[in-house]
């Protein structure tokens, strides 16, 4: 993961850092609605209701919904940008290592390459667009919301930390499986490619139809991971917003807390699954990237440093 993350800093720093800058932006404002939130119901169930506060408060709220949204729209720009660059030099370099391999009177590997430069040229450059800026946006926002509550109200806030690390262990074990799939699957891909650039297809069919019966076997067995693990995600999500209802329920009816708080944490352990949800995928997805960095690596020989000019624009 480590050699993977370096290439993409080598690739594109300068414009890398832009992209953390405006995603701790982003991270800081998360908590800032639910604030907004817990101070208009509250004022809602007040003796002095007034308008005036009403308006003021709800301006506000929109105000920060909207500049946040702004800079993630900047942020989806720059990163969806970034990673098409990342393709591009990508194939590039597929295509002079290809150019290299032939002048060599060596036999390239047609398939391969065409594999290589039209899906996982794809994939490794959209990962690279947001490689940094993605994870420092949900866990910034994770940090800002469970802190929120916490501050709001210790209890809540526990329950919402606890729901993170079991679904951080289940993905750890589930992923770690999903890992071997993905590059079974790459390389039977690969190799299946490779026998169709033949000129007698005729002759490989039947080899090549048991490769695709290959990848239909290993994409079920990743799907059986994968969805069981999602299940017992969805389960811990369920358990944790009934968690929050009802000790949120027991302090409102002791008069330990207020609605706009219990209401606040609702709407925050919704805002704390998204970004869960998504560094959860975010991890498989580096996971799967790394496997497919590594075997992209072989195409370029055992002097991939030739080719490293492609880590140089920023």
């Amino acid at each position: 993961m480590f050699q993977l993350y370096r290439a993409i800093w080598r690739a594109s720093a300068g414009r890398q850092i832009i992209l953390i800058v405006l995603s701790i932006a982003i991270a800081g404002l998360a908590a800032v609605p639910l604030e907004f939130q817990r101070d208009i119901i509250n004022h809602l169930t007040a003796d002095n209701v007034s308008t005036d506060k009403l308006i003021y408060l709800g301006t506000g709220m929109i105000s920060v919904i909207l500049l946040s949204l702004a800079l993630k729209w900047l942020l989806g720009y720059r990163a969806g940008t970034l990673g098409e660059d990342v393709i591009r030099l990508i194939r590039q370099r597929l295509l002079v290592r290809a150019s290299d391999i032939k002048a060599a009177g060596e036999d390239v590997r047609k398939g391969t390459m065409s594999t290589a430069i039209s899906a996982e040229a794809e994939e490794l450059g959209k990962f690279a667009g947001g490689a940094f800026s993605d994870p420092v946006v949900q866990i910034g926002t994770l940090i800002s919301v469970i802190g929120y509550i916490s501050s709001t109200q210790p209890g809540l806030g526990m329950i919402a930390f606890s729901m993170i690390v079991p679904q951080i262990i289940i993905v750890l074990i589930s992923q770690r499986k999903v890992n071997v799939f993905v590059a079974e699957r790459v390389r039977i891909l690969r190799g299946a490619t490779d026998k169709l650039t033949v000129e007698d297809i005729d002759a490989v069919s039947k080899e090549v139809d048991a490769l695709f019966d290959d990848i239909f076997e290993t994409r079920r067995r990743m799907f059986l991971w994968k969805l069981s693990a999602k299940f017992l995600l969805s389960v811990i999500n369920g358990a944790g917003t009934v968690g929050v209802l009802m000790l949120g329920g027991y302090l409102v009816l002791n008069g330990k807390t207020d609605v706009g708080t219990v209401v606040a944490a609702t709407s925050g352990l919704g805002r704390i699954q998204g970004p869960t949800a998504f560094l959860i995928a975010f991890y498989r997805q580096v996971s799967a990237n790394r496997i497919k960095y590594e075997l992209m690596l072989e195409l370029f020989g055992p002097h991939p440093e030739r080719y490293r000019q492609i880590e140089k624009r920023s």
